[in-house]
């Protein structure tokens, strides 16, 4: 259903203007692909229900580079696409240098901070969300020493790990929490040696659960968790289906939900920002046939519990965001 091209050179310019008459939407998909199994698939996912739902069609660009974000975002511009939705923090700067040169263009910046007339900026509170996950695992946990390994070392990723934190220290405040990022680069998200490498030696210091915060990454976390017998946390998409029975659950980042409705919208989505929390269902953690076997009623009950707490305003948690410090968790 959807329109593949790759930007490389002249050729790659020509290959998108032939398909500007239809000025269909565009989604550029982050470093690590749209078949990530994690924040990229989710976005594909997205965009997948509207183009079969509506019979609609996209372009769509996997990015390869760095240098590519900015030059996709012109090309998909100049070739009328409305609106253009992109994936990712890194595309904030590249949309604020080009979304003034297009005023009739609506721009979507997933997980950024563009601030423009154009541009829909969506954030969600993942801190809620893995506030749940920490206390599925510390409930999991028989060590009483779980484990977050991060993709690239930046405060939204901390986000993830301080709610984490927050979370298995209301379960068990004595429980220890190890935590790694993969690296400083975009390369972190795409690195799934890296990522076993870290899960072997949480499991060293005697993690029992690993949560996974790391794209492409993370899918290295949680084969290596399955294959060492001790149980992982996805993210992002549901990946209980990678490892049935082993992976105790995922933290849902509704990306899908975004993409989808911003497809929906077209190009007469509103601009400004957007946050998807645990009340609006932006957050949450996955439940299935696939990890049922690992979920007691005494855990269902207690995520239950916090799901009510923080909808209502009676847990806070954390929000590294905020001030860039943790108070569970130091990193």
């Amino acid at each position: 259903m959807t329109l593949m091209h790759k930007f490389i050179g002249a050729a790659a310019a020509m290959a998108l203007t032939a398909g500007a008459a239809m000025a269909e939407p565009a989604v550029i998909f982050d470093l690590g692909g749209k078949f990530d199994k994690s924040f990229n698939e989710a976005g594909f996912n997205g965009a997948e229900r509207w183009a079969n739902e509506t019979g609609g069609k996209y372009l769509e660009i996997e990015l390869q580079s760095e240098a590519q974000r900015e030059q996709a975002l012109r090309r998909f511009a100049e070739a009328g696409a409305n609106p253009i939705v992109t994936m990712g923090f890194a595309m904030t700067t590249p949309i604020e240098e080009v979304a003034p040169d297009y005023p009739d263009t609506k721009f979507v910046n997933i997980d950024g901070w563009a601030n423009l007339p154009n541009v829909q900026t969506i954030s969600f509170a993942e801190h809620e969300g893995s506030f749940l996950a920490g206390v599925m695992a510390a409930k999991a946990s028989k060590s009483g020493t779980v484990g977050f390994i991060g993709g690239m070392d930046i405060p939204l990723i901390r986000k993830f790990a301080c709610g984490y934190a927050q979370g298995v220290k209301s379960v068990n405040p004595d429980a220890t929490i190890v935590a790694n990022m993969t690296g400083t680069t975009p390369a972190a998200w795409n690195d799934p040696v890296k990522g076993s490498e870290l899960t072997k030696a949480q499991i060293a210091q005697g993690a029992d659960v690993v949560y996974a915060a790391a794209g492409g990454t993370g899918v290295g976390v949680l084969q290596t968790a399955a294959d060492e017998g001790i149980l992982s946390i996805g993210v992002d998409s549901n990946q209980n289906h990678l490892h049935p029975g082993k992976v105790l659950t995922s933290m849902l980042k509704r990306v899908d939900v975004a993409v989808y409705n911003a497809l929906k919208d077209g190009a007469d989505l509103a601009p400004g920002f957007q946050n998807l929390n645990l009340a609006a269902q932006g957050v949450g953690v996955a439940m299935d046939d696939n990890n049922a076997p690992l979920v007691t009623a005494d855990m269902t009950k207690a995520v239950d519990m916090a799901t009510a707490g923080i909808i209502s305003g009676e847990i806070k948690v954390e929000n590294y965001a905020d001030n860039e410090s943790c108070s569970v968790l130091q990193f």
